[in-house]
């Protein structure tokens, strides 16, 4: 029985494209190297998101100013932002009301090349992040570089990162609603190191664990009951 659950879930792999929130893995070394699922980059004028239910790329809305995405921008498969997140947001910030988005964690990937596409994945170095709270809810943006790019891949530091380069992505997140009004109930409290970005992505794959389970665990279970069901 368990050879052929190991074989039929093996075929649906082959057969089937991963869902980019649940199928991909965070990474094997993670959280100080992991995989980040590209939705946006530098030169598109629409936000994209991906569908949560179906895994696909879908349009979420155009931009509003011409002020684009100043990096790769996407999120952290297998990451979910929910109680363990919040805690460490509001321990870190004094409060107690903060709670989590729950949404995966977003990430920003700093690179010197020019990527012509979204919906990629990308294994990266996380090296910090802004604290950013939207609305009463944590809403980390983890800072990244891609791994082994050739100005930014040898980077471990946040402190490393070229000031006006973490300013352009900071202004993009405190602006980007302003067309709505709802930029004044964004805020970025602290921008921390990577100690504080691994303990962030630490919290948030237990919490996508808490919530969802383990993706393979959860096929193999099913399948078995399935086989088990025709015996």
């Amino acid at each position: 029985m368990k050879e052929e659950v190991s074989k039929l879930a093996k075929a649906l792999k082959q057969r089937f494209v991963a869902h980019p929130w649940h199928g991909i893995t965070i990474g094997e070394n993670q959280p100080n190297m992991i995989n980040a699922f590209i939705e946006i980059i530098p030169s598109d004028t629409i936000k994209y998101e991906v569908d949560k239910d179906s895994g696909y790329i879908m349009v979420d809305r155009p931009q509003k100013f011409s002020n684009n995405m100043p990096c790769l921008y996407g999120f952290v498969p297998q990451t979910y932002c929910d109680k363990h997140v919040a805690e460490y947001c509001n321990t870190k910030t004094g409060r107690t009301e903060i709670v989590g988005d729950n949404d995966p964690l977003d990430i920003c990937v700093l690179s010197e090349r020019e990527v012509n596409r979204g919906n990629i994945i990308a294994e990266c170095v996380p090296i910090g992040g802004f604290r950013m709270i939207d609305g009463g809810e944590a809403d980390d943006k983890i800072i990244a570089v891609l791994k082994d790019d050739q100005v930014y891949g040898n980077m471990t530091s946040i402190e490393e990162v070229p000031t006006k380069v973490l300013d352009r992505v900071k202004h993009f997140f405190l602006t980007y609603k302003d067309l709505d009004g709802a930029s004044k109930n964004v805020e970025i409290t602290h921008v921390y190191g990577a100690d504080e970005a691994k303990e962030v992505i630490k919290r948030s794959y237990v919490d996508y664990q808490e919530n969802f389970g383990d993706a393979d665990q959860l096929l193999t279970e099913a399948l078995t009951a399935v086989l088990k069901e025709k015996v």
